[in-house]
């Protein structure tokens, strides 16, 4: 297995493949598979079953590089698999019985990402690619923050130069062609160099993904800083780069042809609902819409309503929120920092959050929406969760039914101290309650003390007998007991 995993994927200038999930039922598992080769390269041959050549899609031509799709059907069998060149990826795509589901978040940090040994960096992905081998994952979601793009402030002169300038000017600053060029190369390079490390491909190739952004594929804290900085036309060209690169490298789609999971089709929002037998996968876009005052706008809300309401009866619902639902009273900090000039720019920081008090009436009209799901609608609801860089857990209790919210976070990103865990415990304690008579309350992981766990990490979820339960993976610690979820 770890020589396996040192073999990169990646070989000349081809990346991928990079596999994603589109659905399946008991016969059949809808997939999709994204491949970059050199411009003008044929990629190589794409088989199923050892048989049917699967021809791809172009999806788009940028900077040198071709980005293909290839859409296939595996069957619902033990020994599915689809070959890509001269290696064969087997497939776990049976999810009619019991099932496992991995769970990452923050695949990155904001400074000396790549400085680090791949080793090092990516230890929690050799374990995990360990564990698919002890027993294979049939899906790996991908909770927000699969790339640090913070860098991108640096990636071109006139990028840097538009920083140091008033706001005055930066208002009356176009987002050229050639600023565009540097931009969208940047994420795209990056999302390429990410994920062509070999002990992330190699999962990536043999596990089908589902993928949801946060605000570092795009930059620390994007909509929650200044309106008139969003309003600023490099800010705009900058998301725009940012939400191509994304539907590329996390959707598998053409940023003007969108896949059919996305549930708004104007692409304003780019939220989308995935089904497979008993279970629905559900992700809200929490940035595409956001701004200082709103963490979803119109088409977010609509469409995520839209696709409650249609969830087959009895389905459980696995709902992906790239910052916690569930968390402390953000209220109090808030407003210190409010009266610290020096400390105003983390403010940014807690805007992110459902708790921040720029959020409450949304965060209580979320809340009643999942109650509203949970207790009309009869659906089980989990909350999966990243965003913060440390593992906790939490409930929501509503008419006699338990709303549980997993957070694991991050993958790779560093653990913080442990004194900023404790600090986050400090504040769970206190309390917050939005909706009177259905507390939501943070808790320590199974067989650990503190509230947070300020540990790298990654979660699964396994599903037996029609039950469910979670455990996470803490590095240096080693796997919590279950959680019946």
């Amino acid at each position: 297995m770890a020589d396996k995993q040192n073999s990169a994927i990646s070989t000349n200038g081809t990346f991928g493949p990079f596999l994603f999930a589109r659905g399946s039922d008991d016969k059949t598992a809808r997939l999709a598979a994204l491949v970059v080769t050199q411009e003008g390269d044929d990629p190589a041959e794409f088989r199923i079953m050892d048989q049917d050549i699967v021809t791809p899609a172009k999806l788009a031509t940028r900077f040198g590089r071709d980005y293909w799709r290839y859409d296939f059907e595996l069957p619902v069998a033990s020994d599915a698999r689809y070959s890509f060149d001269t290696e064969t990826y087997h497939v776990n795509t049976d999810m009619t019985h019991d099932l496992r589901i991995g769970f990452v978040s923050c695949n990155g940090q904001e400074e000396g990402d790549l400085d680090r040994p791949l080793t090092d960096r990516n230890a929690l992905w050799i374990d995990l690619g360990h564990e698919h081998e002890k027993r294979p994952f049939s899906l790996l979601l991908h909770g927000g923050d699969q790339i640090y793009a913070d860098g991108v402030w640096e990636c071109h002169p006139d990028i840097v130069a538009w920083q140091k300038v008033q706001k005055r000017q930066k208002l009356a600053t176009d987002f050229t062609p050639d600023m565009h060029d540097g931009v969208l190369k940047f994420y795209l390079e990056h999302y390429l160099e990410i994920y062509g490390q070999p002990q992330i491909s190699h999962m990536l190739a043999r596990v089908p993904s589902l993928m949801m952004w946060d605000d570092h594929d795009i930059f620390d804290g994007w909509g929650s800083h200044k309106k008139w900085f969003h309003d600023s036309m490099v800010a705009k060209g900058m998301f725009d780069c940012a939400r191509e690169a994304f539907c590329l490298m996390q959707l598998c789609t053409a940023p003007d042809d969108l896949a059919g999971k996305i549930i708004d089709r104007s692409g304003e929002s780019l939220g989308w609902r995935t089904d497979f037998p008993g279970f629905s996968v559900i992700a809200p876009d929490l940035r595409s819409e956001r701004t200082p005052h709103a963490i979803m706008g119109e088409h977010g809300w609509r469409d995520m309503i839209a696709t409650l309401d249609t969830v087959p009866e009895q389905y459980r619902i696995l709902l992906m929120s790239s910052v916690p639902v569930i968390g402390p009273r953000l209220s109090l900090v808030e407003a210190i920092l409010h009266l610290m000039p020096s400390a105003q720019k983390y403010e940014d920081d807690l805007r992110d959050q459902w708790q921040s008090r720029w959020h409450r009436k949304e965060w209580c009209r979320f809340l009643e929406t999942l109650e509203e799901v949970a207790n009309d609608r009869s659906h089980d609801i989990t909350l999966l969760s990243g965003e913060i860089h440390v593992a906790t857990r939490g409930t929501f209790e509503t008419g006699g039914k338990t709303i549980h919210q997993l957070v694991a976070s991050g993958i790779s990103h560093t653990a913080p101290p442990v004194a900023f865990a404790r600090a986050l415990g400090l504040l769970a304690w206190i309390g917050d309650n939005p909706l009177p008579g259905r507390p939501t309350k943070l808790k320590p992981l199974p067989g650990r003390f503190g509230t947070y766990c300020a540990a790298r990490n990654y979660l699964t979820l396994d599903r037996e007998d029609e039950n469910w339960r979670a455990n996470w993976y803490l590095e240096n610690i080693g796997w919590t007991p279950d959680l019946k979820i």
